[in-house]
């Protein structure tokens, strides 16, 4: 058994107790941003009148932002890799790139949301913003706590101190990407 996958695993399921936590996290986290998008979109289906206001987003950069998220998930599974196959200092760096890429994310969402309250639109403007910075912000915290535990785990993990905890905070990034994958074409696509 490799280093980076040896945990406590529970008799009934297989599974170890670390993985099978953050799962329930994970489902906790799937349970807030669920209402909230079925919120939105049960509310864009009576307003018609948010495509309008949808059309002021900037959807290249939302776009950019996609992209920039894609490639720090293949990053992290890359440190994974790494951490896996005993190359704890190639993980870490991998780790760092991905802790790059999640700031480039928050910097290019911090521009854009100055550019959009520059040209008025907060979310006292009306529903739609609202709904719009209220989705993306909350998205951009977990965005933050993702890279707090990215950062804290690479300085472990640079150090050889528990490489399946890449896995781990690997699984939680991968969720974050997935949830702006239903953010962008919401916001953004359907106008």
């Amino acid at each position: 058994m490799s280093t980076a996958t040896a945990s406590v695993r529970m008799p009934s399921t297989g599974i170890t107790n670390a993985r099978l936590g953050v799962w329930w996290f994970m489902g906790g986290e799937l349970l807030i941003f669920g209402g909230l998008l079925a919120c939105y979109v049960l509310m864009r289906l009576r307003h018609p009148e948010w495509a309008e206001h949808a059309e002021h987003t900037i959807g290249y950069i939302g776009f950019g932002n996609t992209l920039v998220l894609l490639t720090s998930s293949l990053t992290i599974v890359s440190a994974f890799k790494a951490a896996d196959n005993g190359q704890f200092k190639k993980s870490a760096n991998l780790c760092w790139v991905t802790v790059g890429l999640g700031v480039l994310f928050l910097a290019v969402k911090s521009f854009e949301y100055s550019h959009e309250i520059h040209a008025g639109f907060t979310p006292t403007t009306n529903l739609f913003w609202s709904f719009y910075f209220l989705m993306t912000g909350l998205h951009a915290l977990h965005i933050i706590g993702g890279l707090i535990a990215i950062g804290i785990i690479a300085k472990g993990v640079a150090k050889g101190r528990n490489p399946q905890r890449v896995e781990l905070v690997g699984l939680y990034w991968h969720l974050v990407d997935i949830i702006w994958i239903f953010l962008f074409p919401l916001v953004y696509v359907a106008s």
